[in-house]
């Protein structure tokens, strides 16, 4: 059954999404700095335009505008993290309250790049002199596979690192009571669940104990966090989530609403028109008893090797059971529909340690409008659904 908060959520996503496309206004300047009169040919160029006007074209008017200049798309989000494409990627500047460590591996779409900033700015508002906090890999230049990573394919995932106690811990440091610089870490997670369209934080469940019973002595509401982190109850739709390998690190997945749903609608008429590749997409198999590798290569007509590389298999022994999956070069993506972003998790208080600070609230995000529907009682069946 659909609860009360279940319905209004939804309400709260498609209007929030519908808001940030309607009103996002980054104009897209030329490329290259093109301006009329400079000698180049610039009646071929479309008109710079904001990303979120240009959803409002329809096919044939997004088509024209793609043959013209791919560039005026601004960066796109194609596919899924795991098999997607980066277009127009944006590379991570550098910053006062972050260290980039590779540049060439820091690309992502404009939103990733502006979350990713706007929280670790959280942290210098919130502990001043914070020492600069490390940010990893987010996507290569085109998108595709990164190194040994098997998501980060479409410029909506980052690896951050940790702040320590006293400033003191390098990359990759597996974190501990020890030497985790609690206070900066909650805000840090605060900020990501709060200010940006988080989709999923990857941390190992030792340090998410660590920063639950943090978050509980600060003041935090009790039944808000058991729904943030997935160890406490299994929550569905908690945000913070179980990944080993991931002790000394975060792997942070943004929502893009214009990045993504650009990127949907683009896509077909960027692989017509020969602008991308299609990216490669995966599907999951279920080895079942007295199947092989090459059993399952053959299926789907894929190489062997191929399927080792993309599940990290040092050989070619699997398991009965075991999902793997199946990368598919060259097809087209399956149909998707439009991209709807959750509504944020959002707490009912703030704790006195961080009352000074601005946090968005569900009116300043969503309206005083809609946030009056989602505290009132809906009908169901014609019978008010309890609160």
């Amino acid at each position: 059954m659909l609860t009360l908060w279940g319905m209004a959520g939804l309400c709260m996503a498609i209007v929030r999404a519908a808001a940030i496309v309607l009103l996002t206004a980054t104009t897209l300047p030329h490329p290259n700095g093109n301006r009329p009169g400079d000698g180049t040919a610039l009646q071929a160029l479309p008109s710079p335009i904001s990303q979120a006007a240009l959803l409002a074209l329809n096919a044939d008017e997004l088509r024209a505008r793609i043959e013209a200049d791919p560039a005026s798309l601004g960066s796109l989000s194609i596919g899924s993290p795991s098999g997607g494409i980066l277009l127009n990627g944006v590379v991570m500047p550098a910053g006062p309250s972050w260290e980039v460590r590779l540049p060439e591996e820091s690309l992502g779409t404009a939103e990733t790049i502006a979350f990713i900033r706007t929280a670790v700015d959280k942290v210098e508002e919130i502990y001043p002199g914070s020492p600069p906090v490390s940010i990893g890999d987010i996507s290569d230049s085109l998108g595709g596979r990164l190194n040994r990573h098997v998501s980060h394919q479409a410029g909506r995932d980052v690896d951050i690192g940790f702040y320590y106690k006293n400033g003191r811990g390098g990359w990759y440091t597996a974190g501990s009571a020890a030497n985790l610089d609690l206070p900066r870490h909650w805000a840090l997670i605060r900020a990501l669940l709060l200010c940006t369209d988080v989709e999923t934080i990857l941390l190992d469940n030792r340090i998410q104990r660590l920063l639950y019973a943090h978050a509980l002595s600060l003041g935090e509401d009790k039944a808000w966090l058991d729904r943030v982190f997935r160890f406490v109850k299994g929550a569905k739709e908690a945000r913070i989530c179980h990944a080993s390998g991931h002790r000394n690190h975060y792997h942070v997945r943004f929502f893009n609403p214009i990045a993504q749903e650009l990127g949907r609608r683009a896509y077909p008429h960027l692989v017509r028109l020969d602008r991308i590749k299609p990216p490669v997409f995966t599907v999951r198999h279920t080895v079942r008893p007295g199947q092989t590798l090459g059993h399952i290569a053959r299926r789907y007509g894929v190489t062997v090797r191929a399927i080792q590389q993309y599940n990290g298999l040092p050989s070619t022994l699997i398991r009965a059971g075991r999902t793997y999956r199946i990368p598919l070069k060259g097809v087209a993506a399956p149909p998707s529909g439009p991209q709807v972003i959750p509504a944020r998790m959002l707490p009912p208080q703030t704790p006195a340690a961080l009352a000074a600070f601005d946090w968005p609230t569900p009116v300043t995000l969503y309206g005083e409008t809609l946030y009056r529907l989602a505290r009132a009682p809906l009908p169901v069946g014609g019978t008010p659904h309890p609160r």
